[in-house]
């Protein structure tokens, strides 16, 4: 799996093979080595083509499907390697049809490695009203906050969610809007990170002037724009999850069939094959959602939903596999460090990044039983 692969995917998924046998090992572990180790398969990411697979062409690249990027993250996420995100160039994402000011001085920098930006979605839950902006003039006056900002202490930029409306409260709509990290009025509040290593920032913006050229689209936009944005990461997030179980099962298989102190290998326990059964049949229904979902995304159809059933149970998924490893394997899983420690706190953040699981059903059933959307 995948299956009926046209010639040109099997060349891509075969090179994938061996980009990674030959450049992602030894892994090291000094801050430095690893720094200079991710420039190099960068480097070498740049030569085998990979590098732009992400890229538009007119910013010399040569994009990749959404099935084709599908299958190489799959195998990236399989590698279970420190050194995966080092492969592909950034993408434009939210900022993929700017003209102008937004294509000037934002998506181009993105694209040549220059600059950085950050996703402002999520609302605290304190929040009294969600970040609004007001029209005044040629200008937006954009307050409120954003709580979980991945990479925002480091970002150049932030593509923000609000409500607009006029200066006498009528309704506009959603945008979505640039912001530099910089701009008077944008703090940063709190600095966090969550077990799985992520970097994060809970950021407010009061009174904050943004030009109207800062808009992504037009007014009115914004809540689809950030929705077309999160569902491909939907997909991106579900072939992680995969990666990671394929991963284990070859660990676990590995140990189950070395030797043990019991003096027989514990593959020879039915007990113990019943829950490796298990952990594969989920994998294997698993990666059939998958790639029946990254085929449906290269269709013009809307498959909102076909993305959120796949991203809840392929992470759903992940952490069961991942979690039965662990029990097989006992407690020196549990020390830190141990490449199932390090994934038991992974895949645990997958049921939250870009859609809560339960967050993401009650939006299934709504596109369902109210837009009649979806399919089984």
């Amino acid at each position: 799996m995948p299956d009926n692969l046209s010639e040109a995917m099997l060349a891509s998924q075969a090179a994938m093979v061996e980009f990674i046998a030959r450049n992602f090992k030894p892994v090291v572990d000094d801050i430095d080595s690893v720094t200079a180790q991710r420039e190099k398969i960068r480097q070498a990411s740049k030569q085998a083509g990979f590098f732009y697979k992400t890229q538009p062409k007119e910013f010399g690249g040569n994009p990749a499907g959404i099935f084709e990027l599908t299958m190489l993250r799959e195998l990236l996420a399989a590698a279970n390697s420190p050194y995966t995100s080092a492969v592909f160039g950034p993408g434009p994402g939210l900022l993929h049809a700017t003209e102008g000011v937004l294509r000037r001085n934002y998506l181009e920098p993105v694209m040549r490695g220059e600059k950085r930006g950050a996703f402002g979605f999520t609302e605290p839950d304190s929040a009294q009203r969600p970040t609004y902006a007001v029209s005044k003039g040629d200008d937006l006056l954009v307050t409120g906050q954003k709580s979980y900002v991945t990479g925002g202490a480091t970002a150049d930029f932030v593509s923000v969610l609000v409500n607009a409306e006029q200066a006498d409260g009528v309704k506009l709509g959603t945008a979505m809007v640039v912001i530099d990290r910089e701009s008077e009025g944008v703090t940063i509040d709190r600095v966090f990170s969550t077990m799985e290593g992520g970097g994060h920032v809970s950021m407010q913006f009061n009174q904050v002037r943004v030009p109207m050229e800062h808009v992504i689209g037009k007014i009115g936009e914004g809540m689809p724009r950030a929705l077309g944005s999160i569902g491909n990461v939907r997909l991106m997030v579900a072939a992680q999850a995969t990666g990671i179980c394929q991963w284990v099962l070859q660990y676990i298989e590995d140990y189950l069939q070395a030797p043990h102190r019991s003096g027989t290998p514990l593959g020879d326990r039915e007990g113990i094959r019943l829950r490796f059964a298990d952990m594969r049949i989920e994998t294997y229904v698993a990666r059939s959602a998958l790639y029946r979902t990254a085929r449906l995304a290269e269709t013009a159809e809307n498959i909102v939903n076909e993305t959120i059933a796949t991203k809840v149970f392929c992470t759903e998924t992940a952490g069961r596999v991942v979690d039965c490893a662990l029990q097989l394997l006992g407690g020196q899983a549990l020390v830190t460090g141990h490449p199932l420690e390090q994934l038991y706190r992974q895949v645990r953040s997958l049921r939250l990044v870009e859609g809560a699981s339960d967050l993401l059903r009650l939006n299934l059933v709504k596109g369902k039983l109210e837009l009649g959307l979806g399919r089984v």
